[in-house]
């Protein structure tokens, strides 16, 4: 009681955002304005004192939680990679990078594991010991902490935007398993990593100190140095929206933009609601035509400012109704964070509209420095989830998809890395592929693979049965091409 009291308290008098929402029935919800209920877990331990974990977490992060059911197949140092490769990839850049990662392998049931996942994201466990032993004792696998860290930072998705930085930290928690399951949990604590512990005892009530200066430790980075990246494109919203998609049709994507005007403000319940409005014959509301509509939620407003934080959510939870309103003439130009699915190129490409990069975790100091006014324009009683009105001055953007089908993303996403790097490598591959088809039918066997490449049988062998997709027993153009792209060494006896 005391817990929720606690809360209640910090929620209703702090300028944070109410983000719970209570079912009334099976579909229909409404926010609770208090930001209650809040997950309170209990535990015994030994001693006299109460120890207290605080956890502020947003759903974005919270989201990118996985657990995978396993084998022992995964056990080992070339599998393990390949599965921790896929999983980074598939994480993306929308809960707010760089992250602290977690990834828990083992435990004795699917609620053990993510338990873990959740306090080592936290770094609850650091404590750990970093060997195990026969008895299954927990611990924290230091060496592989780095080789993951490592491998996050060549991948180059980096913080948001491309980079080095995809990760803070990793944490890897090694536990004991049940021999018949490997389940591996993997989480993040985004970017705006926000915990505290406190302690009561006899002696009184103890609360963490937490940095409250944390800009001091920022290096110095003048404005003009971010400059270096290009032109920045302002982009006038008051116009009408085809003019405005004109405009931006003639820069790709990477574009840095400041965005000055009228934009809207809406996230899940109100996608959904509009939806319905499709649904029902009553069609789209005229202002998700007219203004380009930012995935966003505000906390409340502090005195004297025009806005409370009022930074991006995931993108991606409203990929499922981008083609249907782009049908209609909505959603033609989307703000948001982190990378969308295919589904949102293809969209755009067919629609003409685009999709814009904001950037995540940095909800105050876009409140402070970019929004002018803030007005509810419509589904006011759905509280932060509203539909709202905002005016922006240079509001820092990029283009990441485009009207052409060009994402700036997909260099990072794990179906490109089973594609060819350029149009020039596939126009050489399908080249030296024909011209090794000596019964141009399509196919590549074993010996046409011998007579291209300086490989014996065993080796051509291996070849088909790794690269042969369809089972057919042939190398086709496609498998032949992606056998390219993973060999660099066949790649580079292509060439010579």
């Amino acid at each position: 009681e005391f817990i929720s009291r606690g809360v209640y308290k910090a929620y209703t008098e702090g300028y944070l955002r109410y983000s719970q929402v209570a079912p009334l029935n099976m579909f229909e919800e409404a926010n609770t304005k208090t930001n209650l209920p809040a997950q309170i877990d209990m535990m015994s331990q030994h001693g006299s004192s109460y120890d207290v974990f605080y956890i502020a977490k947003g759903g974005g992060s919270a989201n990118k939680t996985q657990l995978l059911q396993k084998t022992k197949g995964v056990l080992n140092e070339k599998a393990f990679i390949e599965f921790v490769t896929e999983q980074v990839q598939n994480i993306g850049t929308a809960a707010c990078p760089p992250y602290h990662l977690a990834l828990v392998v083992g435990g004795l049931s699917a609620e053990q594991n993510l338990k873990t996942v959740k306090l080592a994201s936290c770094k609850y466990l650091d404590g750990l010991p970093t060997s195990g032993n026969k008895l299954g004792r927990a611990f924290r696998d230091l060496e592989w902490e780095e080789k993951v860290k490592k491998l996050a930072q060549d991948l180059g998705i980096g913080a948001q935007f491309g980079g080095k930085y995809f990760l803070h930290d990793v944490r890897i928690v090694r536990l004991p398993r049940h021999g018949a399951s490997c389940p591996i949990g993997i989480g993040v604590s985004c970017s705006a990593d926000r915990q505290a512990k406190a302690k009561i005892t006899e002696e009184g009530v103890f609360l963490e100190q937490l940095e409250t200066e944390p800009a001091k430790y920022l290096p110095d980075i003048k404005e003009q140095s971010l400059d270096k990246g290009g032109e920045i494109v302002k982009v006038d919203l008051n116009k009408p929206m085809e003019e405005n998609l004109k405009i931006l049709s003639n820069y790709p994507v990477a574009t840095r933009l400041a965005l000055t005007g009228t934009i809207i403000v809406a996230r899940d319940i109100a996608h959904a609601k509009m939806q319905e409005m499709l649904d029902s014959g009553k069609g789209l509301p005229e202002y998700i035509k007219k203004y380009p509509v930012y995935y966003a939620g505000p906390a409340k407003t502090p005195a004297g400012m025009p806005s409370g934080s009022f930074g991006p959510t995931t993108s991606g939870r409203m990929d499922q109704y981008v083609g249907t309103f782009q049908a209609q003439g909505g959603s033609m130009i989307m703000i948001g964070k982190g990378n969308r699915s295919k589904a949102v190129t293809n969209a755009c490409k067919e629609h003409g509209g685009f999709y814009l990069g904001s950037i995540g975790g940095v909800a105050a100091t876009l409140s402070s420095n970019s929004i002018k006014k803030v007005e509810v324009l419509d589904m006011e009683e759905l509280g932060m989830e509203a539909v709202w009105k905002i005016e922006v001055e240079d509001f820092p953007a990029f283009v990441v998809v485009d009207n052409k089908g060009n994402d700036f993303f997909k260099k990072w996403s794990k179906e490109a890395a089973k594609e060819p790097e350029t149009d020039s490598f596939f126009d050489e591959t399908k080249e030296f592929f024909f011209g090794l088809d000596k019964n141009k039918d399509g196919k590549l066997g074993v010996p046409d693979l011998m007579r291209g490449f300086s490989i014996d049988e065993q080796k051509a062998k291996q070849l088909v049965d790794q690269f042969d997709v369809d089972k057919d027993g042939w190398i086709d153009v496609k498998e032949f091409e992606l056998m390219l792209f993973k060999s660099e060494e066949l790649k580079q006896q292509m060439h010579a």
